[in-house]
């Protein structure tokens, strides 16, 4: 599987809510993820497949770090790309990200685990590269 780094350095290939070809999910596979979001934290409530499903970051979708905005706005693919990188902004995403980590590794199946661990935990790593 070929990685597709983010803006902020998620992988979405791993990522259990991209959905874009080749990574469509099924109904069930979606709704998985939707329960696992709520069991580990990254939700307060069960959504919807809709919800959960993800095509990609786009400067219109909500973003806490308003990431890809600041992207757009500088010109650069990804954070690794800028003069201040790494900025208070993206050291906070980082430190937010990895204080999930934990409770992943408590609620996740080792396969669950695996996969967040690729698609969100390696961003300081995927944006080194």
């Amino acid at each position: 599987m070929e990685k597709i780094i983010a803006a902020c350095g998620n992988d979405c290939a791993a990522c259990p809510r991209y959905v874009a070809h080749p990574y469509e999910k099924s109904n069930e596979e979606l709704r998985h993820t939707a329960e696992l979001w709520m069991k580990i934290g990254y939700r307060d409530h069960l959504v919807t497949n809709e919800e959960i499903s993800c095509t990609g970051c786009k400067p219109e979708n909500w973003c806490r770090y308003q990431v890809v905005k600041c992207c757009e706005d500088k010109g650069i693919k990804t954070c690794a790309e800028c003069q201040e990188y790494p900025c208070d902004n993206m050291k906070e995403c980082f430190q937010v990200t990895k204080s999930f980590e934990p409770k992943c590794r408590e609620a996740c199946t080792d396969e669950e685990y695996m996969q967040l661990t690729t698609a969100f935990f390696e961003k300081e790593d995927n944006l080194r590269k």
